[in-house]
């Protein structure tokens, strides 16, 4: 029974008031021995009912251990400026961003097509006229032999015609930056 008595009188004897935070929860710490080692053990009281959501971040992380030392009232006071002059900033952009669509969807004009979504690929290979050897090309390629014969076509077709050297370089980049794209 004693030893209980002194947990609790050690409770609130050995405990030393830290801060105070703006909403009047009061923060308190205080040092233990505990198998040999000195732990210090930080907590709050609640002013009125408990409502974890009234504690400052800078005191959250106070009593998580995250920081050393309490926050001061000084720097409590230059941080909660900080957010005020984020917030009106963010308020000063919003107001902006409206006013700017206001002035451009008044001056825009929207031309309506009949095409839905983006590009498309076959139309985009049409328009370099590609032959339908491409599918003799797939076949061959199997076979190391065919691989051999297709880059021989492709490269006597890239002497006459410069569009499908443009095609091919162009089907090159593209797979290169697919493939950046997917290993990072």
């Amino acid at each position: 029974m004693s030893k209980l008595f002194q947990r609790v009188a050690g409770f609130f004897t050995n405990r030393t008031m830290v801060g105070m935070d703006k909403a009047g929860n009061r923060y308190f710490a205080k040092k233990d021995e505990v198998d040999g080692i000195m732990k210090e053990k930080r907590w709050v009281v609640f002013k009125g009912e408990e409502d974890p959501t009234s504690i400052p971040v800078e005191w959250i992380c106070w009593l998580n251990g995250q920081r050393k030392r309490a926050p001061t009232p000084e720097e409590l006071m230059d941080l909660e400026a900080r957010r005020e002059r984020v917030r009106q900033n963010v308020a000063f952009l919003k107001k902006e961003e409206e006013e700017r669509k206001e002035r451009e969807g008044s001056t825009r004009k929207v031309i309506s097509t009949d095409k839905v979504g983006g590009p498309d690929l076959k139309s985009f290979i049409r328009q370099f006229g590609v032959p339908s050897e491409g599918d003799e090309n797939q076949k061959e390629s199997v076979s190391m032999e065919g691989v051999r014969n297709s880059k021989e076509k492709e490269a006597k077709k890239a002497k006459q015609d410069p569009e499908y050297v443009r095609y091919i370089l162009h089907l090159r980049d593209c797979a290169t930056i697919t493939t950046y794209t997917l290993k990072s």
